[in-house]
């Protein structure tokens, strides 16, 4: 297990305008995986699938892709991405400029990134992430872009998917540790509330819609996902369930946002956009 938070990740922290503040009390990844080889892919505890190196430990989907949608994040950006990279687990991070009129992309790129653009769209940015995800990438981990997810506990999205245990896990913040703040009564609310009637339709127990989740690849595809708003986390919560996927809901500690304004809790304004789009969502999927 991923057990001590490595140097690296503290000092992305500390980069990100998190030193000295809120620290998640929960078990964080190290960089490298004590006991297994990281190949030629610095401390990667996963082996590529595509590089015909022996699969070890029944870990058998290796290739991590991460996409980030970001609508002016100059602030906090190249902190998230910093910390997505020194967790040890991505391949590739893509960033998704989802049409910010800062310096969103360029700082981006200068935290070693790959760059796309898209019009604006929460779930338009996340197909145009998938749109350019390397060929050899078997795992996908969808986080946002304003440093309030812990990208520290990447490993414990990925673990269950590489194992082959699981083909969609999903962070739960209502679950886990939250700063004071990080979260209004509205998404928490509204998490649970989703959750109830996701459990009535399919079965299924989720306790939020948490944007910080992994999911194999392959069965991303075959979901079809259509949905170009903030309703694209639940539609897949949704598909997924319906589909009868190997689902897992860990808890993950949750910040506040490490600079910018948000989109969606910020405004009384957005909070309604948003909640029409994912009620409207959850009703178009429930009919489908």
């Amino acid at each position: 297990m991923f057990l001590q938070k490595s140097a690296a990740v503290v000092e992305r922290n500390s980069q990100a305008g998190h030193d000295g503040g809120w620290v998640p009390q929960m078990a964080h990844a190290s960089a490298c995986r004590p006991g297994l080889e990281s190949g030629n892919r610095g401390c990667s505890p996963y082996l590529s699938l595509s590089s015909g190196k022996p699969k070890r430990d029944a870990y058998v989907i290796v290739f991590v892709s991460v996409i980030i949608p970001a609508l002016n994040e100059e602030e906090p950006i190249a902190g998230v991405v910093h910390e997505c990279f020194a967790t040890g687990v991505p391949d590739q991070v893509i960033v998704v400029d989802n049409g910010s009129t800062d310096r969103t992309a360029a700082r981006s790129r200068e935290a070693g990134a790959r760059v796309v653009t898209a019009p604006r769209g929460y779930g338009r940015a996340c197909a145009a992430g998938i749109r350019v995800l390397s060929p050899e990438c078997d795992v996908v981990v969808f986080i946002d872009g304003d440093g309030s997810d812990c990208p520290e506990f990447m490993p414990q999205l990925v673990d269950p998917i590489a194992a082959g245990k699981f083909d969609f896990v999903i962070g739960s913040r209502t679950r886990g540790q939250r700063e004071p703040g990080s979260m209004n009564f509205q998404q928490v609310f509204s998490g649970r509330i989703v959750g109830v009637l996701l459990r009535l339709l399919y079965g299924v127990r989720y306790s939020d819609m948490c944007p910080f989740r992994a999911i194999r690849r392959d069965v991303l595809a075959k979901l079809k996902m259509h949905e170009q708003t903030y309703g694209w986390n639940l539609e897949m919560q949704m598909k997924a369930a319906r589909a009868a996927l190997r689902i897992l809901e860990i808890p993950v500690s949750h910040r506040r946002r490490a600079g910018g304004e948000s989109k969606v809790s910020g405004t009384l304004h957005g909070t309604f956009v948003a909640g029409a789009r994912i009620l409207a969502t959850l009703v178009r999927v429930a009919l489908e």
